[in-house]
């Protein structure tokens, strides 16, 4: 179904503040309301102004009634009661300018009897749906009369419709835990999980994920302002990787309104095929401290990882990281321990997870993972080790790991931007996909615990996000 959720113009000046903060919006629907068809799941939030009549004068709202203005995606069908339902919306967009439905030039009026009719009465309720024959119809009018809307129903349809991944395939495993990580940094940032989300396989095997980004529908009209003007230059801190032979590099942007920025970087130096696996690396600048996450496969049916010298050998390398770190001398440079780098002991439920769920999965520091390998539970029955979730019983989940990150209670101490940079570029020679993470804020240490604590949504800043242009581009 593709979803007609009409309010009238006091609604939307009620809520509009709230979407472009949060993506997010809750309508309930009449009851008795058909949703066992779940079609394209799109969502057209539309604009009734009453003062609607052929005789009206003048133009604008008195002539066009109603106004297709924000668009958006069912994430979720809700039960509420017995018999009622409602749908979530997330993420939602504005439309660069509002859609008119009515009048001669208007949507409505360059369908047949047939679509319009249907239209008609999914608009006669508070929400209603179409068919497929019909959103074909409406999808074709919209973008011959509106082609800017095709980025909007593009970025959309990637959002709801994540490609499969075939585990089998080494470039599609490396793309799995790329964006796993992607997702991950969205998370410790507090930054939306749909900015870098939506995404098509790149044109090569050996390309990062980032090069596959179906970009942000409000992201070309911010380019130039915010890379030319609102960054100072706008010369990304890693674009120097971008032009080096030796390695792959792409890069996109995250900033919000209150300053906080993340540079992200996704970069590989290696075939796909002799790839050994990703690195999440996430550097908070103002603190000068990173976290490492490197990402291993569970075994799919039992939920196991079978150790050998391999998993024995990297854990040497990671534990060595702890050579750029220094000893706090600041409040705000204490830690719950020394780890800085922890294993994601990962597995995906099938290959076409929602764009933007991470993977189940143990965060284990480092450190753990040695005693556990020293402890009779890890012993498997031929002498072996084993790593599952019934052996490792103190692992952290995805969200506890986010939230230790977020308050700055895991990590190097005074590591500087030199170090990282020269780290990040050895773990992609030394064969991994990395996917790195740099925040720049004004904000305090203080601050930034006060934002991490606050649960609302309505908290979270406006967020532009892009790729910057490679150096020939500006």
């Amino acid at each position: 179904m593709t979803y007609i959720v009409t309010l009238t113009p006091e609604q939307m000046a009620d809520n509009e503040d709230d979407w472009h903060v949060s993506e997010h919006f809750t309508k309930g629907l009449p009851t008795g309301l058909d949703t066992s068809d779940t079609g394209t799941r799109l969502v057209f939030l539309v604009r009734d102004n009453p003062a609607r009549s052929a005789s009206s004068g003048g133009n604008g709202l008195a002539e066009h009634g109603r106004f297709i203005t924000w668009v958006g995606s069912v994430q979720h069908i809700n039960t509420v009661g017995p018999v009622d339902r409602s749908i979530t919306i997330e993420p939602m967009r504005k439309c660069p300018k509002p859609v008119p439905l009515d009048g001669p030039d208007g949507i409505l009026a360059s369908l047949t009897s047939i679509h319009r009719g249907r239209l008609e009465r999914a608009l006669s309720e508070s929400a209603g749906h179409c068919g497929m024959e019909t959103w074909l119809a409406l999808q074709e009018a919209l973008v011959r009369r509106h082609p800017e809307l095709s980025r909007y129903i593009d970025w959309l349809l990637a959002q709801l419709n994540p490609l499969n991944f075939n585990v089998e395939d080494a470039a599609d495993r490396a793309w799995q835990e790329q964006r796993d990580a992607a997702q991950t940094l969205t998370r410790v940032t507090d930054f939306p999980h749909s900015a870098l989300s939506a995404w098509g396989r790149p044109a090569s095997r050996e390309e990062p994920y980032l090069a596959g980004l179906i970009p942000d529908p409000v992201e070309n009209s911010l380019i130039d302002h915010d890379v030319r003007v609102g960054l100072g230059g706008g010369t990304p801190l890693f674009d120097d990787w971008r032009q080096r032979s030796d390695v792959r590099c792409d890069i996109h942007v995250l900033e919000d309104s209150a300053g906080r920025r993340i540079e992200v970087v996704n970069v590989n130096a290696t075939p796909v095929e002799s790839r050994l696996g990703t690195d999440m690396i996430y550097y908070h600048h103002p603190t000068h401290s990173f976290v490492l996450v490197q990402y291993k496969r569970l075994e799919a049916r039992h939920k196991e990882y079978r150790v050998n010298k391999q998993l024995l050998d990297q854990m040497n390398r990671l534990e060595q990281v702890s050579q750029l770190s220094s000893k706090p001398t600041r409040s705000h440079e204490w830690r719950l321990s020394p780890d800085a780098c922890f294993l994601k002991f990962a597995h995906w439920r099938n290959g076409a997870a929602s764009s933007t769920e991470l993977a189940h999965g143990m965060y284990i520091p480092v450190s753990y993972a040695r005693v556990l390998l020293e402890d009779d539970c890890t012993l498997g029955p031929r002498g072996g080790r084993i790593l599952s979730y019934e052996r490792a019983v103190s692992y952290l989940v995805g969200s506890e790991f986010a939230e230790l990150v977020k308050l700055g209670r895991v990590g190097t101490v005074g590591t500087s931007v030199e170090q990282l940079r020269d780290f990040g570029l050895q773990r992609a020679r030394e064969g991994y996909s990395v996917m790195l993470g740099f925040e720049t804020s004004e904000e305090t240490p203080r601050e930034r615990a006060v934002r991490a604590r606050s649960r609302s949504s309505k908290k979270r800043p406006k967020v532009n996000s892009y790729a910057p242009p490679t150096s020939q581009q500006q």
